[in-house]
C-alpha cells in the first residue's frame, strides 16, 4: 500500500489512519502546483489523478483510491474492529457521514482558496475567515460537550478534523473564541499516531534531501 502525499495537506488524515491501524505503508511525496510531479521519480503526477491533488492511495493490486473522505473510510473499514468507524447501518455511522461531510464542504474547501491560493487574492481569503467564523464556533460548541467528534471514541472524523482545523494554527487565526476547539488540537497532537506521522513526514523529507545532495 502506498499514500501520495504532501506535508501539510489534507493528506495527513489518511496518515494519521495508517499510523492508528499500524499499517506500514509506503510513503510517496507529491510536488503540488502547475506541474505536480512525484517527487521519487519525477512523474507527472496527473498519470495518476487526473485534478493533481493528494491523497492518492494505491493498493497492492495497483487499484489507485482518490478522494480523502474515501480513503478514510476504507482505511477504517479494513479494521472494523478498530472503532474508527461504526458499523455500517448504524445510526453512528450517518452521525460520521454527516461529520466528514460538514468537515469536507463547510471547512476544507473554505480554507483552500486561503492558505494554498494566495494568488486569489485578499477578497477571497477574507471571505473564507468570515464564513469560516460561525462553522468554526459550531465546531467549538461541539467539543465543549465531546472530547472527541463521535464523543468519547477516535475516529477517522478526528483525524480529518484535527488536519483541517490545524489550519487555523498555520494561518496564525486567533483562537480566543473557539477555545474548546484550540485545546482539542493540541490534546489530538499528542497522540501516538499523529507524532509518529509527523516524524515519519520529516524523515522522508530528511533522506530525499540528503539523497538529492549526493
Amino acid at each position: 500500500m502506498k499514500l501520495y502525499y504532501t506535508p501539510h495537506t489534507c493528506s495527513f488524515a489518511p496518515h494519521i489512519v495508517l499510523r492508528e491501524l499500524g499499517i506500514d505503508a509506503e510513503l510517496s511525496r507529491v510536488r503540488i502546483g502547475p506541474d505536480p510531479s512525484v517527487v521519487a521519480d519525477g512523474r507527472d503526477f496527473r498519470e495518476l489523478g487526473a485534478l493533481a491533488y493528494v491523497p492518492l492511495l494505491e493498493l497492492d493490486d495497483g487499484r489507485v483510491l482518490h478522494e480523502g473522505v474515501s480513503i478514510l473510510q476504507y482505511l477504517a473499514d479494513l479494521h472494523p474492529d478498530s472503532g474508527l468507524a461504526p458499523a455500517h447501518g448504524s445510526v453512528e455511522r450517518i452521525e460520521l457521514n454527516q461529520w466528514l461531510i460538514f468537515i469536507s464542504s463547510e471547512l476544507h474547501k473554505l480554507f483552500s482558496p486561503w492558505l494554498f491560493h494566495p494568488e486569489y487574492g485578499e477578497t477571497p481569503a477574507k471571505i473564507a475567515r468570515d464564513r469560516l467564523q460561525p462553522r468554526l464556533a459550531l465546531v467549538d460548541a461541539h467539543l465543549a460537550k465531546n472530547e472527541f467528534v463521535l464523543g468519547q471514541r477516535f475516529s477517522i472524523a478526528d483525524a480529518y478534523l484535527y488536519t483541517i482545523a490545524g489550519w487555523t494554527r498555520a494561518l496564525k487565526m486567533d483562537m480566543t473564541a473557539y477555545p474548546n476547539l484550540d485545546a482539542y488540537l493540541d490534546r489530538i497532537g499528542q497522540r501516538d499516531s499523529v507524532r509518529d506521522a509527523l516524524r515519519r513526514e520529516r524523515e522522508d523529507a530528511r533522506v530525499r534531501a540528503e539523497s538529492a545532495r549526493a
